[in-house]
């Protein structure tokens, strides 16, 4: 793969993350699947349609998944690299106190 086909990949993942409720939403996502409604719980500031919005964007991408039971649906990080990002930013920008 060529190095300009990778770094225009890598600029395209990055402008997907690049939002504050986006990584919010992965910052709670990367400690373990949540639902729709968990995630409106843990994330201040944020409208359910708007937050449906953010996880249909980031699912688009590839960075998300989802499974359904019922009417619940959780979602999940898919995406390795994005796992490895928000570990690396985890320490510096996540809010580990709950």
């Amino acid at each position: 793969m060529k190095m300009e086909y990778k770094a225009k990949q890598i600029a395209e993942l990055l402008k997907v993350l690049a939002n504050e409720y986006r990584l919010l939403i992965l910052c709670e996502l990367i400690k373990e699947p949540k639902t729709v409604s968990s995630l409106g719980e843990k994330i201040n500031g944020i409208t359910q349609s708007a937050l449906s919005q953010h996880l249909a964007l980031m699912k688009a991408h590839g960075i998300l998944g989802n499974s359904k039971a019922g009417q619940s649906v959780t979602y999940f990080i898919t995406d390795d690299r994005v796992c490895e990002i928000i570990a690396l930013l985890k320490e510096h920008y996540c809010d580990d106190g709950g």
